[in-house]
């Protein structure tokens, strides 16, 4: 037998040393190296009687075929968005979040509409758990089975004798291989059990998911070399507290990554949401000071999303700067050019501002409806009903025009909006629009338009 052989792992970051030492030189962190063991053997790779291993060899680039991909509907509209149309043959996608926000009742949903062969495997529950669970879901499904695993090997076997056509595991972290010797969740198993998943999605042709579970720090825990492997990487996110979550695509190698799906969690499962805005604005039957609409696009999705401000005098001498859901340096700029290029007083002052539902939006279209609702609860007057704003603001105080504006405007007409403030440098290609259409060049404009 082969000398076991031991190597040191960052637990953070998965850079291996010859050595223990105190700090990872690649991620900085301390006391984050482990020692592993690998015992060096012949692997033996899955066998399946059904995949004939296909000579490897190079090609001309005229020569390679550019016919689309065949993807595989889930009959899930807001999955399929953010994969980019549906799951591509082959393919390894993995899913993080935090405990508890339903990852696995999203992919079991998934897995019990889907008319294919689909097998589930959890190393966490028990058969009778995701039975209890799908049975809120989808009673009924004769294409789903269930597999409580968390040996790769038996895996394997499993998959050869039902030939799924979609394979999902719940979670990467709780899978462990017989050719590592170290314990499941390790750095050198969730490498090896990845690679191994791979070669079992590139040669049989079927698609894996996998759902990975994320560390305090909110990236995905284990080595960051997982991200690298698969071939997407999607992150299930929102606040426990609300009912509402958000799915992205931090990479996806078949599609866009600035998709958005949005659901809605109830106690039959998640529900998709099929229009956003209307959730993402309150109906509030009075007006009141502090609130703007913002007009944003997430991909191809336009959104209009509710913005809320609260100016007020600080008490504690310092004032304070507080951003949920926006970034908190882009308030302190736009702060500082209503300071500069306005002359509005707002050093003394406490601003807080928070985007409703949960979300977090980084387009630079929704500073004129940022700058808006602050100047609204500073003057504690409300803004108009049926107004919306979708325009950047620059340093001189100058409204920049954004990219998209015809789409922006055609939601913002189709939910009933009256007027819309945009950028009067915006090159508009509809004019027979139902909605009045502002053009402003500086802040001043806006201020008059707005508060007169």
């Amino acid at each position: 037998m082969a000398k076991t052989k031991t190597a040191f792992f960052c637990q953070n970051c998965g850079t291996q040393y010859a050595k223990w030492v105190g700090q990872c030189a690649a991620c900085r962190e301390w006391n984050t190296i482990v020692e592993e063991v690998i015992q060096k053997e012949d692997k033996k790779s899955w066998k399946t009687s059904k995949i004939a291993h296909k000579q490897i060899k190079p090609l001309r680039i005229n020569e390679i075929s550019t016919e689309k991909e065949l993807r595989i509907n889930v009959n899930d509209g807001e999955f399929n968005r953010v994969l980019g149309g549906g799951l591509v043959p082959g393919s390894l996608v993995l899913l993080g979040g935090e405990p508890g926000i339903g990852k696995s009742t999203l992919l079991l949903q998934i897995a019990l509409k889907l008319p294919y062969n689909t097998l589930y495997i959890s190393g966490e529950e028990s058969q009778k758990q995701i039975k209890m669970r799908a049975d809120r879901i989808c009673p009924n499904n004769e294409s789903c089975y269930i597999l409580t695993a968390t040996r790769t090997q038996n895996i394997f076997q499993q998959i050869e004798a039902t030939a799924p056509d979609i394979v999902i595991i719940d979670s990467i972290q709780t899978l462990h291989s017989d050719y590592i010797d170290s314990a499941a969740g390790s750095i050198s198993q969730i490498r090896e059990c990845t690679a191994e998943l791979i070669k079992f999605a590139k040669e049989t042709n079927t698609p894996v998911i996998l759902i990975g579970h994320i560390t305090k720090d909110g990236n995905i825990a284990g080595p960051k070399i997982l991200e690298h492997m698969v071939d997407t990487v999607l992150q299930f996110e929102g606040d426990r507290n609300y009912v509402y979550r958000i799915l992205r695509a931090l990479k996806n190698r078949f599609g866009s990554t600035a998709e958005l799906g949005i659901y809605e969690m109830q106690g039959d499962g998640l529900r998709e949401v099929s229009n956003p805005s209307e959730v993402l604005i309150s109906k509030n039957e009075e007006n009141l000071s502090g609130t703007a609409i913002a007009a944003t696009v997430e991909g191809m999705r336009p959104l209009l999303i509710e913005i809320q401000a609260l100016v007020s005098s600080a008490v504690y001498g310092t004032p304070q700067r507080s951003a949920t859901g926006y970034n908190a340096k882009r308030l302190n700029m736009l702060l500082a050019v209503l300071e500069k290029r306005a002359g509005f007083k707002l050093g003394a002052k406490d601003v807080f501002l928070n985007i409703t539902g949960g979300i977090s939006v980084d387009d630079p279209a929704i500073d004129l409806a940022v700058v808006a609702a602050i100047l609204s609860s500073n003057s504690d007057i409300a803004i108009a009903k049926g107004i919306c704003f979708a325009a950047e603001i620059g340093l001189a105080g100058e409204i920049r025009p954004v990219q998209r504006i015809d789409q922006r405007i055609l939601e913002a007409e189709k939910l009933g909006f009256s007027e819309i403030y945009v950028s009067k440098n915006n090159k508009i290609t509809r004019k027979d629009t139902g909605i009045e259409i502002k053009l402003v060049a500086k802040i001043e404009e806006l201020v008059s338009g707005l508060f007169g």
